[in-house]
C-alpha cells in the first residue's frame, strides 16, 4: 500500500502542484519568520556580550521606574547614582577600574539640518568613558572628546551607522538635542562591537561634565562600571563592592547586566516582533490548510472507483487510509523540506521590508537552527496531514461495490454534513453572542475564533444561495453572459460543498486584511476627531507620532516670543509609577493648557495641578482614582510622594491617562521633551504669515513640522500607515496562497468534468466560451469567498474596536472605497486565478473527452 500510495503521488503531479505550492509558501513563511527571530535575538546577544565583555560589575540605583522609556539604558529606567562613586570603588580590592555611566537622550541632526534616526529607535546620548575596556563603544576614526571653552562648540563622537545615516564625519559642526539645541563639533566616529551601532539607534558621546550638564544632572550618572583586575572573578568583585554601597544602591555582576540588555530588547522588542510576524505565519498556514483540505477532498473523490477496486482486491479500510495519509505526509515533507530553503529567501525580504519601513536591524548572517528545521519539517507535515485526514477517511469508507459506478464528492460526504451544519450553526450563533457580549478583549478573542470556525461550517448551506445570487447580479440572468454564464452559476451552485471549501482559503485571508484594516481606519478616524474635538490653537510643532524623537520645552519658550502668538503650549508625556505601576504620565504648562486643547472637565480643575500638589486623571483612570482620592507617584528621579486627584477630564487622545503640571515634572526629571506644541494666535492674526515667522523659528530645533488643523491630525495618525503598510505585505502571501487552492481546485474540477465539457463542445460551445465559463465559475467563487472576509472581517473589527472602545476613545468607522477596493482585488484574482484551468480546458480534445469515462 506504501508503494501504491508513493506511485500515486508521482503520477498525479500536475493534480498536486498546488498543494505543494500551498505547504510550501506556509512552510516558507514559518521558516523565514523562524529563522529571522533566530538571527535578531543572536546578532543582539552577540552585540552586547562583546561589548560588555570587560564589565564585571554595574552599581545601580534600585529605585526601577520602568523597563524602557525614552534615552533609558536597555537594563531600564532607573534613579540615578552619585557619580563620586566610582571614585571610591576603584579602591575596593580587585577593581581595576570604575567608571560613571550616563545615558539619555540625544537627538543627532544631520548635514541637512533633519534629524537622524528611523522609526521607533532611541536616540542615545551618553558620556565618552575613557575605559576602553568599559566603554561598549570604540573609536573607528578621530578621538575622543574634550572639554571646550564655553563660547565653543562642544566635542562630540556619534556612532559610524548615524555618521553614515546623517552624511556627518569628523570636523563637521552640527547641533544634537538634549533636548535643548547644543551646537557641537564631531570628532571622533564609533563602532559598537563589531557593528555601526545598535540597529538604527543613534549615539553621541560628550565629555562627563557636558554629560552632567545637559543629561544627568551635576554628581549624577545613571550607573557605574566597573572592570576587575585580573584573575578576580565577577561575584568576588561584586561581593566586595556591596560592602562599600549606600542604601539605596546595589550591584550586579556584568553577565546579569548583559542578560539584563537582551532581555530588555526582547521585552520591549523582539518578543512583540516575533509574535507579529508568527500570527502572519499562522495564518498563511491555515489559509494553506484549507487549500489543502479541498484538494484532497476531490482527488479523493476522483479515486473514488480505484479504492473500491483495492478493498475489493482485499485492502482494509486501516489500510486505505494509512495509504492517504502516507500520500499526503510525503508531499508535506518534500514541500517543507524546499519550504525550509525557500524561508531564507522569505528571511531576508522580511528584513528588507523593515529596513524600508523605517525599523533597521542588526547586521548578520542568517541563523538556522536546528529548532527552525524541526519545527518547519513537523509543522508542514503536521498541516498537511491534519488537512487531508478527514479525505482519508473518507476514502476509507468506500464500500468495494463502489468500483462499479464513480461517485462525487458530495455522494461521499453526505452524512458528514447532517452533522456539520448544526455544529457550525451554533459555534457560529455563539460565537457571534460571546463576541458581542463579551466584556473583555479575550471574550471577544474567543467569540471571533468561534465565529470564524462558524463561518467555515456553515459555509456550503450559504453557498447555494450565494452563488445563485451573486451570479443572477453579476451575469445579469445570462443577458450579460449569455449560455457561458448560466452555465458557470449551476457548476458553482452544483456542488455548494466544493464551492465553500475553495472560497474558504480566499475568505480567511481576506477576513484578516479587512479586520486589520476596518480597525486600522477606526482608529485613526477617532484620532483626527479627537484632535477636532480637542484641538483650539491655529497651528501645532510635532515631533514624529511614531518615532523616538521630541522637541525641547525650550520651543515653547521661543514660539511665545514670536509676534502675534498669544499662547505656545508644550505638551509632553513621561514615564512614572503609579499605585506601583509603570504608567504613561502627561505633562503641560496646565495654567495655559485651556488655550491648546479643550479639556472635557467632569471634577475639579487643571489650575489645581500647578504647584505640583495635586494630579489629574482621564475618566478611564478615574474609576481606580476618583476625584479627592490619593496616589502614590514614583518620579524618574526616585523620588516618592503621594498626591490628591484634584482633576478629572474626559478621554483626549494623547493626553488620556494622567496628568501632571510641567514645572512638577521638570523639577523630578533629568532630561524634558515635548511630544507637541499647540500654538495660539492672537485675533485677527493671518495664519499663512504666523507659520512663516514659526517655520523659521523652529530651525534650530531640527526643522520639525508646523501644520495646521487638518495636517496636525493627519500626522497623529500616520503611525497606524506604516504598521498597517507592513501587514498588508505579509498578508500578500495568505492571498498568493489562496489563489492558489483556487486555481488549484479549478484544473481538478476541469479533470473531473472533462466528459462533460466534452459534451458540451460537441454541442456547440466553442474554446472561447469554454474559457469564459470557467473564469464566470472562478469569478463566482472568489466574490462569495471575498463577500463572505468582507463581512466577517468587518464584524470582527466592530467587536475589537467595541471592546477597546470601553477603555478608550476609539470609535467604529469603515471606508466603503476601501472595502470596495478590497472587492475588486478578489473579483479580479478570481479571474486571474482561472487563467490556466480555462486554457486547458478550452484545448481538450473533443473526442477522447467525450469518450473518457
Amino acid at each position: 500500500m506504501l508503494t501504491i500510495a508513493l506511485r500515486n503521488l508521482t503520477a498525479r503531479r500536475r493534480r498536486l502542484i498546488g498543494t505543494f505550492l500551498a505547504v510550501f509558501l506556509g512552510v516558507a513563511f514559518l521558516a523565514g519568520t523562524l529563522t529571522l527571530n533566530a538571527t535578531l535575538s543572536r546578532n543582539f546577544d552577540n552585540l552586547f556580550a562583546t561589548a560588555d565583555s570587560n564589565v564585571a560589575a554595574v552599581v545601580h540605583s534600585d529605585t526601577l521606574i520602568a523597563s524602557s522609556g525614552s534615552g533609558a539604558p536597555f537594563g531600564g529606567l532607573r534613579a540615578s547614582v552619585p557619580s563620586q562613586l566610582a571614585d571610591s570603588l576603584r579602591a575596593v580590592p580587585g577593581v581595576a577600574d570604575a567608571q560613571p555611566d550616563i545615558t539619555g537622550y540625544g537627538q543627532l541632526l544631520g548635514a541637512d539640518g533633519k534629524a537622524v534616526g528611523g522609526n521607533g529607535p532611541p536616540r542615545t546620548a551618553g558620556n565618552w568613558i575613557p575605559s576602553a575596556a568599559l566603554n561598549p563603544y570604540h573609536l573607528v576614526a578621530g578621538r575622543a572628546p574634550q572639554d571646550v571653552a564655553a563660547e565653543q562648540p562642544v566635542q562630540v563622537v556619534i556612532n559610524r551607522g548615524a555618521a553614515n545615516s546623517g552624511h556627518l564625519k569628523i570636523g563637521d559642526t552640527t547641533i544634537v538635542q538634549m533636548p535643548l539645541p547644543v551646537r557641537v563639533t564631531i570628532v571622533g566616529i564609533a563602532g559598537f562591537g563589531t557593528q555601526d551601532g545598535i540597529g538604527q539607534v543613534t549615539y553621541a558621546g560628550f565629555t562627563q561634565t557636558v554629560a552632567e550638564k545637559y543629561i544627568a544632572r551635576p554628581g549624577q550618572a545613571s550607573q557605574i562600571l566597573i572592570a576587575a583586575k585580573k584573575g578576580v572573578s565577577q561575584d568576588t568583585v561584586v561581593d566586595s563592592v556591596a560592602k562599600t554601597l549606600p542604601p539605596g544602591v546595589s550591584a550586579i555582576t556584568g553577565a546579569a547586566y548583559t542578560k539584563a540588555n537582551t532581555d530588555a530588547i526582547g521585552k520591549a522588542f523582539l518578543t512583540f516582533f516575533k509574535g507579529f510576524l508568527l500570527v502572519f505565519a499562522a495564518v498563511a498556514l491555515l489559509v494553506a490548510a484549507f487549500s489543502i483540505h479541498n484538494t484532497y477532498t476531490i482527488l479523493i473523490a476522483q479515486r473514488t472507483r480505484e479504492n473500491a477496486l483495492l478493498r475489493a482486491l482485499g485492502a482494509s479500510r486501516g489500510q486505505i487510509l494509512r495509504s492517504s495519509l502516507a500520500e499526503a505526509a510525503a508531499l508535506g515533507l518534500a514541500a517543507s523540506a524546499v519550504g525550509i530553503v525557500g524561508g531564507l529567501g522569505i528571511a531576508q525580504a522580511l528584513k528588507a521590508l523593515f529596513d524600508v519601513a523605517g525599523f533597521a536591524l542588526p547586521a548578520g548572517g542568517l541563523a538556522v537552527t536546528g529548532s527552525t528545521i524541526a519545527v518547519a519539517l513537523l509543522v508542514g507535515v503536521g498541516v498537511t496531514s491534519l488537512a487531508a485526514l478527514s479525505p482519508a477517511v473518507r476514502a476509507s469508507r468506500v464500500p468495494p461495490l463502489a468500483a462499479l459506478r464513480e461517485a462525487s464528492v458530495g455522494e461521499t460526504s453526505s452524512g458528514f454534513g447532517r452533522v456539520r451544519t448544526p455544529i457550525g450553526a451554533v459555534l457560529l450563533g455563539g460565537g457571534m453572542l460571546l463576541a458581542v457580549a463579551g466584556g473583555s478583549l479575550a471574550a471577544v478573542g474567543a467569540g471571533a475564533a468561534a465565529t470564524t470556525v462558524g463561518v467555515v461550517m456553515v459555509g456550503p448551506v450559504a453557498a447555494r444561495a450565494a452563488v445563485r445570487v451573486l451570479g443572477s447580479v453579476v451575469t445579469g440572468d445570462g443577458r450579460l453572459a449569455g449560455t457561458t454564464g448560466v452555465l458557470a452559476r449551476r457548476n458553482a451552485a452544483r456542488d455548494p460543498r466544493r464551492t465553500s471549501a475553495t472560497a474558504t482559503a480566499l475568505m480567511v485571508g481576506v477576513a484578516v486584511v479587512t479586520l486589520l484594516t476596518v480597525f486600522a481606519t477606526s482608529v485613526k478616524t477617532s484620532l483626527k476627531s479627537d484632535v477636532d474635538r480637542s484641538f483650539v490653537g491655529d497651528l501645532a510643532v510635532s515631533s514624529p507620532a511614531f518615532g523616538g524623537g521630541g522637541l525641547s520645552p525650550q520651543l515653547a519658550s521661543d514660539l511665545q516670543k514670536v509676534p502675534r502668538v498669544a499662547a505656545a503650549v508644550g505638551i509632553g508625556q513621561g514615564t512614572a509609577s503609579i499605585s506601583g505601576a509603570a504608567t504613561n504620565v502627561s505633562f503641560a504648562d496646565t495654567g495655559k493648557l485651556s488655550q491648546a486643547v479643550s479639556l472635557d472637565v467632569r471634577g475639579g480643575s487643571a489650575a489645581a495641578l500647578s504647584g505640583g500638589h495635586e494630579i489629574g486623571v482621564s475618566a478611564s483612570e478615574a474609576k481606580k482614582h476618583p476625584l479627592g482620592s490619593s496616589v502614590t507617584v514614583v518620579f524618574p528621579d526616585g523620588t516618592a510622594s503621594t498626591v490628591p486627584v484634584g482633576f478629572v477630564y474626559g478621554p483626549r487622545g494623547s493626553l488620556d491617562g494622567y496628568l501632571v503640571d510641567a514645572a512638577t515634572w521638570s523639577a523630578h526629571a533629568n532630561q524634558v521633551t515635548d511630544t507637541s506644541v499647540i500654538v495660539k494666535l492672537a485675533p485677527g492674526t493671518s495664519a499663512a504669515a504666523a507659520r512663516s515667522a514659526i517655520t523659521a523659528a523652529v530651525v534650530p530645533y531640527g526643522s520639525p513640522d508646523v501644520q495646521d488643523r487638518q495636517q496636525y491630525a493627519d500626522a497623529q495618525a500616520s503611525g497606524v500607515d506604516v504598521v498597517l503598510t507592513i501587514s498588508y505585505v505579509l498578508l500578500v502571501l495568505a492571498i498568493v496562497i489562496a489563489l492558489a487552492g483556487i486555481a488549484n481546485t479549478l484544473a481538478l474540477s476541469v479533470h473531473e468534468r472533462t466528459r462533460e465539457l466534452g459534451l458540451l463542445r460537441a454541442v456547440g460551445l466553442t474554446r472561447p466560451q469554454t474559457r469564459a465559463l470557467v473564469r464566470w465559475e472562478s469569478l463566482l467563487v472568489a466574490l462569495f469567498g471575498t463577500l463572505g472576509g468582507v463581512a466577517l472581517g468587518t464584524f470582527l473589527a466592530w467587536t475589537l474596536v467595541r471592546a477597546a472602545g470601553s477603555s478608550t476613545a476609539i470609535g467604529f468607522a469603515a471606508s466603503p472605497a476601501t472595502l470596495l477596493l478590497i472587492l475588486a482585488a478578489g473579483a479580479v484574482a478570481g479571474v486571474a486565478a482561472a487563467a490556466r484551468p480555462a486554457r486547458r480546458a478550452a484545448r481538450l480534445d473533443l473526442l477522447a473527452a467525450i469518450a473518457q469515462e
